[in-house]
């Protein structure tokens, strides 16, 4: 068969289907150099993925721009999700097996005051919950404080139980992030029902400072979205990618995911800037609050669930 076709120029193949030449040296010109500037940008999403493992698509193509422009690559957002695809790049989603919430205890509850409530810069509603790691059969419990507004962390500690005194902690370190006592002024602290936040220490830690607390009226994970999101996010996203084997490699892994968290990833709720860039402004960034409307949408079948 190839003896028979040996001979046959490519101009007569090309006449076979009406193209000239010049046309099929551009179509294969054009076929290589797409090929290689989807190699570049492969190579670009590994270097992004060695930092985000779980990162989607819609985030990757945010943090590409600098680079398409520089290298002249046309890359939309359709087409860059079936470059991920053929890639086998896209990220599934893991699911939550362990419960850290436990809100039947002795302890006074507060009621949710932020209902409806929607910041208008940073540090006037903080967030917070506990979450777990698991690594090696082995749970370590992850406390994590979130300015709402501006979604940056601004307080964690990772605790190898679930004893109030590591809550308090991750609550230390954000209450240094405040400058002078009147940045307490206004204030409110949004919680779970669970025992470590209702604990006397903890309320007495807050009651010291003046700072409102506010819980949530149930379990469901609606009333502290920000919060459980937050915790997914560093869970899923950075730490279920991070092989350790000691403490201090733990301590050190979750450090680099908070970081990596506030200063790197974009949010889309914050107009695609990351929390460090909102939460340091000097002036006041409009932000599109997503989870507001959320809450809102949804109450009704939050309480429909409850009666």
């Amino acid at each position: 068969m190839k003896d028979k076709f040996k001979h046959i120029k490519l101009a007569e193949v090309c006449a076979w289907f009406g193209i000239s030449r010049q046309a099929y040296y551009e179509h294969m010109w054009e076929v290589e150099t797409t090929s290689q500037k989807e190699t570049l940008i492969i190579e670009q999403i590994k270097k992004i993925r060695g930092e985000h493992p779980s990162m989607g698509g819609r985030k990757l193509h945010l943090k590409l721009q600098d680079f398409i422009e520089l290298h002249h690559i046309k890359l939309g957002r359709d087409k860059l999700f079936d470059l991920l695809a053929r890639h086998y790049l896209l990220v599934r989603k893991r699911k939550r097996h362990i419960k850290t919430t436990q809100s039947l205890h002795r302890f006074k509850k507060c009621p949710n005051q932020i209902k409806g409530f929607c910041p208008s810069s940073v540090n006037q509603l903080w967030v917070s919950d506990i979450t777990y790691w698991e690594v090696e059969g082995k749970c370590w419990y992850i406390s994590l404080v979130t300015d709402a507004y501006s979604h940056k962390i601004v307080g964690y500690h990772l605790g190898e139980s679930l004893q109030t005194k590591e809550s308090i902690q991750a609550l230390r370190m954000a209450l240094c992030s405040l400058k002078g006592p009147q940045s307490h002024a206004k204030l409110i602290y949004h919680i779970d029902r669970v025992t470590q936040y209702c604990s006397t220490s903890y309320v007495k830690l807050l009651e010291s400072c003046q700072i409102q607390i506010s819980m949530t009226s149930s379990g469901a994970p609606l009333e502290n979205a920000i919060a459980e999101r937050v915790n997914g996010i560093i869970k899923e996203e950075y730490l279920a990618y991070c092989y350790v084997c000691s403490i201090q490699e733990v301590k050190q892994a979750l450090v680099k995911a908070v970081e990596l968290y506030n200063y790197s990833r974009p949010h889309m709720s914050i107009g695609n800037l990351t929390p460090s860039q909102i939460h340091h402004a000097k002036a006041t960034i409009k932000t599109e609050k997503l989870w507001k409307n959320y809450y809102q949408k949804n109450l009704a079948l939050v309480n429909s669930l409850q009666d």
